[in-house]
């Protein structure tokens, strides 16, 4: 992993991840949030090409259960990896740089939600010390079109403690 910086995104990377990952309006809201400090948007760059992104969700949870189950826990949500850079270990690195910002800021906790059927995920973060908890599944949503339509997925939730 030569080369690889991850740092909070700014403004001006906003034509650099819709290039790289494609997904405009949700980068776009993302940074929007992050402007608000609604979230952080942490991007992974390799040699001046951002490779990976996460959103760290610090809002309370747009899902009902996760609100009621795990008050004030914070979100880590939409972590991505460039396909020419799957299998490199970044993933890992934005998870790990994630989990220490929440420490950071005095978080305790940290939680994800894994698509239900996504069970390479599921292990992964299992891998990672993240357990299921045992509230059954959830519907969450995407971020929509911008026509008012939002992609549903069942997901699990799983979470964490994080190092002091």
């Amino acid at each position: 992993m030569r080369d690889l910086t991850i740092r909070p995104a700014r403004p001006d990377d906003l034509e650099s991840l819709a290039r790289r990952l494609g997904q405009r309006r949700y980068f776009a809201d993302r940074l929007g949030r992050q402007s608000r400090e609604q979230g952080v948007l942490l991007t992974a760059w390799q040699f001046g090409l951002v490779v990976g992104v996460v959103y760290l969700w610090l809002e309370p949870a747009e899902e009902p259960e996760i609100r009621l189950h795990l008050p004030g826990v914070p979100l880590i949500t939409h972590v991505e990896v460039h396909r020419q850079h799957r299998g490199e270990g970044i993933g890992t690195r934005l998870i790990d740089e994630a989990e220490n910002v929440l420490a950071r800021e005095g978080f305790r906790e940290a939680a994800l939600a894994v698509e239900l059927t996504n069970h390479d995920a599921e292990d992964w973060y299992g891998r990672m010390g993240y357990r299921r908890w045992r509230h059954g599944t959830v519907k969450c949503y995407s971020v929509g079109d911008g026509n008012g339509r939002r992609r549903v997925e069942i997901c699990i939730v799983m979470s964490r403690l994080l190092a002091a």
